[in-house]
């Protein structure tokens, strides 16, 4: 018998604590929606006072939509129609069926349901079930303002939850620099800190040969991520093989499909996988388990919601000699306890 569950959605609108500069420009606003599935038998507890009493008995499911267009995802309002479409009621067999041009939705549904279920076990308070023996990763200011951050304190004040690596966002600034600001900001690095250097694809190839001929002398870089458009698949191809400092895909990789792709074309290099927007999780978990990927699961800046599903697949799925991209404290400046 086809199971039917009890839908609810809500959007909500954050803006970040500061104004995240990328090569895409400035992003000051998450926007997002956040789904609630449960059984028939609550089909008439429709207002949210009896939803969040389900909630606290651990009889809902939640999932988050996180879409970022740019990245090729669908957009808020394509997520929106959708969840609209629905009414108030979904299935399992719906949930199946639901296109890949929406993959954020995907992500969402399919999280939702797999936590009702992992709820249904009673395993659900287990201690350490959210990203457990996890490090993280923490993201740097881009630009000069990197140079004015306290690192040792950082670090200090961070240590249970063992980071062990900074991000820094280039391509933001003319090259010539920010490859002054990189030999400045490693100097200052511990020896045992890592550092990441994410380019969202905004250098030229020039720009890249140039920044990889600097990393290849400066062993914290543990890579640098998407450096080329995706269009540029061959020439990322062609820089791998030359220089000795790991690169990355990020932007490449958006969707599963293109995961697929990109490996079945011979890239062997770190795959950055941002879960709320990939796709399907059974799908990822399926392809990933088949193939010895270097997998670095990545934030797309969802709330709490979305941050314990992509967890649970970076403790299942990712390279634990890798930090997980994910931030160590909200970036939103309202309450995000959902």
């Amino acid at each position: 018998m086809t199971v039917q569950y009890q839908f609810n959605f809500t959007p909500y609108r954050y803006s970040f604590n500061q104004p995240l500069r990328t090569s895409h420009g400035i992003w000051r606003v998450r926007e997002g929606i956040i789904i609630a599935l449960c059984e028939t038998f609550c089909s008439r507890c429709r207002d949210q006072r009896k939803l969040a009493l389900h909630d606290r008995d651990n009889r809902i499911g939640k999932g988050e939509i996180a879409p970022i267009p740019w990245f090729g995802s669908e957009t808020l309002e394509d997520a929106l129609n959708f969840c609209s479409q629905l009414k108030n009621s979904v299935t399992e067999e719906d949930i199946t069926r639901i296109q890949d041009s929406l993959p954020a939705c995907q992500f969402a549904f399919e999280s939702a349901l797999g936590e009702l279920r992992y709820k249904e076990t009673g395993r659900w308070r287990e201690k350490g079930a959210e990203g457990a023996g996890l490090r993280y990763c923490y993201l740097l200011p881009a630009g000069n303002r990197v140079l004015d951050c306290d690192l040792d304190q950082i670090i200090r004040s961070s240590q249970t939850l063992l980071i062990n690596t900074f991000k820094w966002k280039i391509g933001v600034y003319p090259l010539a620099e920010e490859i002054n600001i990189l030999q400045q900001l490693v100097s200052r690095l511990p020896s045992q800190i890592k550092l990441r250097l994410d380019a969202n694809g905004g250098l030229t190839l020039s720009d890249a040969h140039q920044l990889l001929e600097v990393t290849d002398k400066i062993p914290q870089v543990e890579f640098i991520e998407q450096p080329l458009p995706p269009s540029k698949f061959s020439a990322m191809m062609a820089l791998s093989a030359k220089y000795q400092t790991a690169l990355a895909l990020d932007e490449s990789v958006t969707n599963i499909r293109q995961l697929q792709d990109c490996y079945q074309k011979g890239w062997r290099g770190v795959f950055v996988i941002k879960s709320a927007i990939a796709g399907k999780p059974s799908i990822l978990r399926q392809f990933c388990q088949q193939y010895p990927l270097d997998l670095v699961f990545s934030s797309v800046f969802e709330t709490s919601v979305g941050r314990r599903a992509a967890l649970k697949l970076a403790v299942e799925l990712g390279n634990k000699q890798r930090a997980v991209g994910f931030g160590i404290s909200s970036p939103f400046i309202a309450s995000n306890k959902l």
